[in-house]
């Protein structure tokens, strides 16, 4: 099986229709995409990854559903092992490891775009073109801001992939700028 862009957005959006969920895989692949960039990995492939990770959470958001149904799916679909295996690492509760430079950088994206998202909504702008590095941080110590998102998850993503937080988080805003106008965050600049 061929992995395009255009097959995994097709999959997304037979399983999903919430914007906000969407825009969640478009931040998240602007993220996964950039690092495979920055790796020298492939970056459709692991676009196509970034894409799909949540594609099933609408349908079957609780713990006992997803990803697992998601990569059922994808199995009788006829995506590679990889691929599923990359989705159910994501998840702390699959029990699947985290122990490819793919695993690692999705994980390490996944929370953080959501996270950048918010950071950037709440700014007078609306925009990430202005978001930098320290107002996530000052973000992140708001316990009250996007309180489902666990730090410790932010924290362990940039570790994950050897980097200082603020580095990791600045890649982020950077990958994620590049698609400001795809993911509604370019506000008013």
């Amino acid at each position: 099986m061929e992995l395009t862009r255009q097959a995994a957005w097709a999959l997304l959006t037979e399983f999903t229709t919430g914007e906000s969920l969407l825009k969640h895989a478009l931040g998240v692949e602007a993220s996964v995409r950039g690092y495979a960039r920055q790796f020298g990995e492939n970056e459709e492939e692991w676009g196509v990854v970034a894409l799909l990770h949540d594609f099933d959470y609408e349908r079957w958001p609780s713990l006992d559903d997803h990803p697992f149904r998601g990569c059922e799916i994808l199995e009788a679909r006829g995506y590679p092992e990889w691929v599923t295996r990359a989705i159910l690492s994501h998840a702390d509760y699959s029990g699947v490891p985290r122990d490819t430079l793919l695993h690692k950088t999705l994980f390490a994206c996944d929370e953080l775009s959501g996270f950048v998202t918010a950071a950037s909504l709440v700014r007078p702008s609306r925009s990430i073109l202005d978001l930098e590095a320290s107002s996530v941080i000052k973000r992140m110590k708001d316990k009250a801001f996007a309180k489902g998102v666990k730090r410790d998850d932010l924290k362990a993503g940039a570790e994950l992939l050897g980097l200082p937080l603020d580095v990791h988080i600045t890649n982020v805003i950077g990958f994620m700028r590049l698609e400001a106008d795809a993911l509604g965050l370019r506000g008013t600049l």
